[in-house]
């Protein structure tokens, strides 16, 4: 079992769901946290339970990831503070449900920045620092969406396929170092995601974060993790299905159930 005492775990979309559940199973087991998000009221109140709560430190910090260099003003903010980054867990992210030729541009624009650049960026911004520590974690949160194309959420659908691959790489680059590296992909979960994306493009039976956030942590407790977590029986079974499938066959499918 990792042992999170006294280590630094920076978390990114931090005041809410996924984000909000692994800031607080990791401070129940010691860690000191960075909480990153737009929303600063809710970072600060979470900040302030899991201080009381778990004897932790927390340290906020604002930041809108869709803006053009974020995730190097968000670097600079944490080494102005002078703060360690043992693990980091790219959170952050969003979905659109439609037809691509109805979504708005700048939408879509946003929804690559975050999703996939944004999340690049802060694993390359950190991720000397993650090798030379060697001894924490690095956790991209995917979706079962990676593993075919989804229509009326092709773009949600592709860059998740894109942050599959990538991190089932660093897996691989990273285990000299003693680094964790997974790519979680949970399926339909309780979070505030469908509020944006919209009731729609909700597929399957969901989870709840606390049970997709536990179900990651015993992963990395392993002596060997492997490269990616799918969470929930139904979602593994139904990733493996789809690895067989035709091609037209799956997304005739997908497209049925996203429609």
């Amino acid at each position: 079992m990792i042992d999170y005492r006294g280590s630094t775990v920076l978390i990114t979309g931090a005041s809410s769901g996924l984000g909000a559940e692994f800031a607080e199973q990791l401070a129940s087991r010691g860690a000191n946290l960075i909480l990153v998000a737009r929303r600063v009221d809710r970072l600060e109140a979470l900040k302030s339970e899991l201080e009381a709560r778990h004897g932790v430190t927390a340290t906020v910090i604002a930041a809108d990831l869709a803006a053009t260099g974020a995730a190097s003003t968000l670097a600079t903010k944490v080494r102005k503070l002078k703060l360690p980054v043992h693990s980091l867990i790219n959170n952050a992210g969003f979905g659109t449900h439609s037809p691509f030729d109805d979504t708005d541009a700048d939408r879509v624009h946003d929804e690559v920045a975050v999703n996939v650049a944004a999340l690049v960026d802060l694993t390359k911004a950190f991720y000397d620092e993650l090798l030379q520590h060697g001894s924490g974690v690095l956790v991209n949160v995917a979706s079962t969406a990676g593993f075919q194309p989804l229509p009326r959420m092709a773009v949600y659908g592709a860059t998740k396929a894109f942050v599959l691959s990538f991190t089932e790489a660093l897996w691989y680059e990273a285990r000299p170092s003693g680094l964790k590296v997974i790519a979680l992909c949970p399926g339909a979960t309780e979070t505030e995601f469908f509020d944006v994306a919209g009731p729609k493009a909700q597929a399957g039976r969901m989870q709840s974060a606390r049970t997709v956030v536990r179900t990651a942590l015993r992963a990395l407790d392993r002596r060997n993790p492997p490269p990616t977590i799918v969470s929930g029986f139904t979602n593994v079974a139904a990733t493996i299905a789809e690895r067989v499938m035709p091609r037209r066959a799956l997304i005739n499918a997908v497209g049925r159930v996203t429609r």
